[in-house]
């Protein structure tokens, strides 16, 4: 009886023989004639002429390619392929019948390479197999999902946690402890605790033990210490306990094991290991489970002893709770994936004292993936997540799959004459409770066997898949024994534990290739004996040409050159995509299927990097687009990665036509697609992390487990191949587009101490006591910057334009963008160092400096905060008017923002558009808070305000939320519907009462806007008499505009009063000067020549705001624009309506493809610019809009 693989080797033969024997002539009709031998002798007829006369083998074979190739190269199945060679040779045959020589045809059909090409395809016998595959033009947009999931607030109210006996022993141990805590460790044993506290005191290290177990304990380290009942220190708690002392300093740490009752103790089949030294090991704290669905996360705690019997018991557990994960959302499936992935990860018992079948345990996991595919069918915003679930449990199986591993050892053993020793051990091993281990240790025994019985080569496999010599002996059926075969039981035992793997595959692995594709395709295994048979069919339905496609990768799976693998995975990828979406009992199978493929990308990847070492940037550009667009596929809510890989492929026409701009506009692409990157992450982080550590801290999960959980599940995907390709071709792009390491925003020469700080808005509030060059990782574009610093240096990227940006230039402040990470990360090291940076307009040079050098120093720009000048300012008093239009703004009245706007209306050009303004003067605001029916807001303000003199910080955001409970006067209403309607724009009170009370609410936010984080601390840094600043608003109609602009006009970075600078955006400008991540296209203009434009980057921001027709409400103090302090952009201003986030898609914007529109819209802004600055006679930072290709200003002042 011939093996499935022998089974396979003779179909290939007999194959190969009927192609060898259609090249050669032979019809179909005669083939099967001579198979099924039904030639007779009166069916013989007389033969026609082309009959006889033959057509060589060669001949029939290149026109069968030439026809093949013609056909797109399509992948034949075996049917098509012999219909090929017989219509091949028909045509040949015609040829012959209308007078051609076999001469003539050779010379007509032997052109070019194509001899050379056939010969390769028969050397290999791969006929009709494409090289690589053709991919299908698909419209990407199609491909979008927008499947964001909500979490469902958990209303369940727990009462505080009861500490358990051990944890109040550890509180009052520490409490006794005179010297400082080193570790402090809780294990779970079970039903009970165990605790080790590790203190320091005289100069010795001092280890206590202690335990609530009944049963006796012994300690098993250097020697073999027995637990004592009670503790001499606190003998009211019942606990066993010991002490251990060490007076040597060298010592690390302590590795044990407990004997109880003759069963040996372990920490999830490992040593226990206790460290001294180092950094406080306390034992992290995870609060109140916030984030999580904490109820749920309980109950697995409660139920982990249960389910640590078996995988049957857990998987059976899992199913139970998968319709409360379910209905708390997005949180409830991430607590069952944390679970799972625990257990994956052997952090978790697999099996304890509990004998189960293996067909049990696959029945267990088949209840548990079918439930899981019923998720993935009915809920699209949590596919991503159940796809990671389910690659963590494995596929399962119903009866006689799993059943097939107890009998099918059996049989492997009784075959190959190993009935002793590892393989019986093995063997009891599975029989009591097979798991995904089982997989390692096959494909170890496979690797030695190939090795020709190098026993080191088995314990590298099992090393590198996490299985020691210590864990195969902590199964319930240990395995104590090395494999020893001998030679002549080789060939048997590589064929059945070939044949093996497919059956622990089937059940075990989620992400194997290999065996998803079969349980797609159907393959049918016979029974031998007692060996149940098992037959699994073809899954119904898929695309046609896709068994012929996942043929292709699996040919391809193993090739070097991975590129024409990558094609065939992501088209496989593509063509499963309608049936993943559609409900069907087989769902699971493609959603493994899918995984597998998913997965193989990865890997394929991992693989090619020593590939692309000396790869041009073309062909790294497009693996990233490969590796990006399978990323996409496995994303619930993919439209910025949709949109990143639309800019990948323009980037890469670009490159291909050289563009002269393909590398500048890559670059912008590659900063968008990090973006995208970096928010997947904290996605992941903020879904999964807080879930890892409750439940974590609940099973007692070894820390470093619960820290790097996030980072291992991106690791797993394709997310880290990407970020590692972006990384490669990052610098290729800066020196193609001569953008160098840096981007200096303000060029200031300094000299200070470096700090390194996750984020510039954690310390904004501070104030540094020395010159201090901070090195942030994160800058949004909306801080302030604190007290004593310097410099900003960061790797982030905020416009040139933003506050941030602005505030750092006119503080004197040296602020830079680094793009070379090698270059920050030597920065960080410098941690602490006296540093002297000498910017330019492209590049910072640094140096490490003597203290002695900075007293007389003026490069550090750093003034005494106590000797600053207060700036004062001018109370400024109700006018007894609660509006009033553009030609009444006065500085008793408004501020310069609101007068800059009526100055330029009437002065400006005709081809630049002023929108009509009216304003809400001065003392408004504090005439309403002391109207009577506003009495009990103003003293709460009052109140709020006194806590706030007193350094109270925190009750900023009250005031804010205070001062939103105002009633509007009613004089207020008419008088400002008045100036509206009188001026030609729209009341919103015509609208509906609602639409007044949106602007109502508008403006008290402008109002309120007094007092937030940034603004207060501002004015606090520089003395400005906070109570003496005044808000009035400047009411506009709101232009929905195409793009938003923002001028300097003389160039920031350069100081160049001869260049222009300007930034763009799409949609409204918030994004440009706000806290919205990405950078803005950003171009110059000599004003000599403003038809010539030089774009320095194109855009990267994701998001766009866009708004229907609608009022915003601008804040307009006394307090900006002031001489010595620039307070432009501290204070906010509200639209009435909320503005729509849109993901940007810049592939098909005509800013970004169109030379000529670009050209022309830049000219036009930087022509207003010119216009204005000339109007005022100083250089000017202009806000603006373009609708329609018009321009639109909408404020302006001076530049600092």
């Amino acid at each position: 009886m011939y093996t499935p693989e022998q089974e396979k080797e003779e179909y290939e033969a007999a194959r190969n023989e009927l192609f060898e024997e259609v090249a050669r002539g032979t019809s179909v009709q005669d083939l099967r004639a001579k198979l099924t031998k039904k030639t007779k002798a009166a069916e013989v007829k007389e033969p026609s002429v082309s009959e006889t006369k033959t057509i060589p083998d060669e001949l029939v074979q290149i026109q069968a390619f030439i026809r093949w190739e013609k056909a797109g190269k399509p992948n034949y199945s075996q049917e098509q392929q012999l219909m090929e060679f017989e219509e091949a040779r028909k045509e040949l045959l015609a040829e012959l019948e209308k007078g051609a020589s076999l001469d003539e045809i050779r010379k007509k059909i032997t052109k070019g390479e194509i001899q050379t090409k056939v010969a390769k395809q028969l050397k290999t016998k791969k006929y009709f197999r494409a090289e690589r595959i053709q991919r299908k033009k698909r419209d990407l947009v199609q491909l979008i999902n927008r499947n964001v999931a909500e979490n469902i607030v958990e209303q369940v109210i727990d009462a505080p946690k009861a500490l358990t006996v051990i944890e109040h022993y550890a509180n009052a141990r520490e409490e006794y402890e005179s010297g400082p805590v080193l570790n402090k460790t809780i294990y779970k044993l079970g039903d009970n605790d165990l605790l080790v506290l590790v203190t320091k005191d005289a100069g010795k290290i001092k280890v206590h033990l202690a335990t609530d177990s009944k049963k006796p304990f012994t300690l098993h380290w250097a020697a073999e210490t027995p637990f004592k009942a009670g503790s001499s220190s606190h003998p009211s708690y019942e606990v066993q306990s010991l002490d251990i002392e060490v007076d040597d300093d060298t010592f690390k740490g302590i590795p044990f094991v407990i004997l109880s009752d003759g069963e040996w103790i372990k920490n999830n089949g490992s040593n226990f290991y206790i460290e001294f030294g180092g950094k406080k090991q306390i034992q992290k704290d995870f609060g109140d489970g916030k984030g999580t669905a904490k109820f749920l996360l309980n109950k697995i705690a409660e139920m982990e002893s249960e389910a640590q019997k078996s995988f049957m018991h857990r998987f059976n557990i899992a199913s139970d709770l998968i319709d409360e994960a379910k209905n708390a959302g997005q949180q409830g499936l991430a607590g069952i994936l944390v679970w799972m992935r625990f257990m994956a990860t052997r952090q978790l018992i697999w099996n304890k004292n509990y004998n189960v079948k293996p067909r049990e345990i696959s029945k267990a996991q088949d209840r548990l993936t079918d439930l899981l595919q019923d998720v993935y069918a009915s809920y699209p915003q949590y596919r991503e997540i159940v796809r990671m679930i389910l690659s963590t449990v494995g596929r399962g199986g119903e009866g006689d799959v799993g059943q097939r591993i107890r009998d099918e050892i059996l049989v492997i053993q009784r075959n190959n004459d190993c009935k002793g020793g590892m393989m019986e051990e093995w063997h009891q091993k599975l029989h009591n409770n097979t798991s995904p281990d089982d997989v390692v240790i096959c494909q170890a025994l496979i690797d030695y066997i190939n090795s020709d019985f190098d026993i080191g080569v088995y314990w590298k496999t099992l090393n590198a898949n996490g299985i020691t010599k210590e864990r195969l002996l902590s199964y319930d059926r240990a395995i104590h024994s090395e494999p020893n075969f001998r030679r002549d039981q080789k060939e048997g035992l590589l064929r059945d534990l070939g044949n093996y793997m497919r059956t622990l595959k089937a059940v075990h692995s989620g992400a194997d290739l290999e065996s998803a594709i079969s349980n797609c395709m159907g393959y049918k295994s016979e029974g031998q004996g007692f060996m149940v048979g098992v037959q699994i069919n073809p899954v119904p339905g898929l695309p046609n040409g896709f068994p012929e496609l996942l043929e292709f990768v699996a040919e391809h799976v193993e090739e070097k050159n991975v590129e024409p693998l990558l094609e065939g995975l992501l088209e496989a990828r593509q063509e499963l995509q309608p049936s993943l979406s559609k409900s069907q009992s087989r769902l699971k199978d493609l959603i493994f299927l899918d995984v597998a493929l998913d997965s193989t990308v990865r890997t394929a990847v991992e693989r090619s990097y020593e590939e692309l070492n000396n790869a041009g940037p073309e062909k790294i550009m497009y693996f990233i687009s490969l590796v990006l667009e399978n990323l996409a596929l496995s994303s619930d809510d993919n439209e910025d990665l949709i949109y990143c890989l639309k800019g990948w492929d323009v980037a890469l026409s670009m490159c291909k036509s050289k563009d002269t701009h393909w590398a500048l506009y890559a670059k912008s692409v590659l900063d968008r697609t990090r973006l995208a990157l970096t928010n997947k992450a904290h996605l992941y982080q903020e879904i999964l992390q807080p879930s890892a550590e409750y439940l974590g801290s609940l099973l007692g999960v070894d820390r470093w487990a619960v820290e790097i959980f996030t980072e291992e599940i991106i690791r797993a995907g394709s997310a880290a191949s990407l970020s590692t390709l972006l990384n490669r071709l990052d610098p290729v792009l800066r020196k193609t587009a001569h953008l160098g390491s840096w981007q200096v925003i303000s060029p200031v020469e300094t000299v200070g101490y470096v700090e390194v700080i996750d984020e510039l808005l954690a310390v904004q509030n501070k104030s540094y006591e020395r010159p201090t060059i901070l090195i942030a990782k994160s800058v949004r574009g909306e801080e302030e910057i604190p007290d004593g610093t310097v410099a900003v240096l960061t790797p982030d990227m905020p416009d040139v334009l933003s506050h941030v940006s602005v505030r750092a230039r006119n503080s004197k402040v040296c602020f830079a963008t680094c793009f070379d990470p090698n270059i920050l990360a030597n920065l960080q090291e410098n941690k602490g160092k006296l540093l002297r940076l000498k910017p330019t307009s492209a590049d910072v040079v640094y140096s490490e400096v003597k203290e002695g050098e900075l007293i007389d120093d003026k490069s550090t720009q750093l003034k005494d905060v106590g000797s600053v000048s207060p700036i004062s300012l001018a109370r400024k008093k109700f006018s007894g008017r609660y509006a009033v239009s553009s030609e009444e703004f006065t500085g008793e009245m408004v501020g310069a923002k609101s007068r800059n706007i009526s100055y330029l209306k009437g002065k400006v050009a005709s081809w630049i558009g002023i929108p009509t303004s009216v304003a809400i003067p001065f003392g408004v605001f504090e005439h309403v808070l002391s109207d009577k029916p506003n009495q009990a807001v103003a003293e709460r303000v009052n109140n709020l305000k006194k806590k706030l003199i007193e350094g109270d910080f925190s009750v900023l955001k009250e005031i804010r939320e205070t001062v939103l409970q105002l009633n509007a006067p009613s004089h207020l209403v008419e008088e400002l519907k008045t100036k509206m309607k009188s001026s030609g724009m729209p009341w919103p009170g015509d609208e509906g009462e609602q639409q007044w009370e949106q602007a109502w609410i508008a403006i008290k936010k402008v109002w309120g806007s007094k007092w937030n984080e940034r603004a207060y601390f501002s004015t606090r840094k520089v003395k400005l008499d906070h109570e003496y600043l005044s808000m009035a608003v400047l009411v506009q109609e709101v232009i929905n505009a195409d793009y938003a602009f923002v001028i300097h006009t003389t160039n920031p970075a350069s100081g160049d009063s001869s260049e222009i600078y300007a930034e763009v955006v799409k949609g409204l400008g918030e994004t440009l000067v706000g806290a919205y991540p990405g950078r803005a296209l950003s171009f110059i203009c000599k004003k000599r020549d403003l038809n010539s434009p030089q774009v320095l980057g194109y855009p990267s921001k994701p998001v766009g705001l866009f708004i229907r027709r609608s009022i915003i409400f601008r804040s307009d103090s006394n307090g900006e624009d002031l001489e010595g302090y620039a307070g432009a952009g501290l204070y906010d201003s509200v639209p009435m309506d909320e503005a729509e986030k849109v993901v940007l898609d810049y592939s098909s914007d005509k800013l970004i493809l169109d030379g000529s529109f670009r050209q022309s819209i830049l000219s036009s802004i930087a022509r207003a610019g010119n216009e204005i600055e000339e109007l005022y006679g100083t250089p000017q930072d202009i806000e603006g809009v373009i609708k329609d290709g018009k321009v639109y200003v909408v404020q302006t002042r001076p530049q600092m």
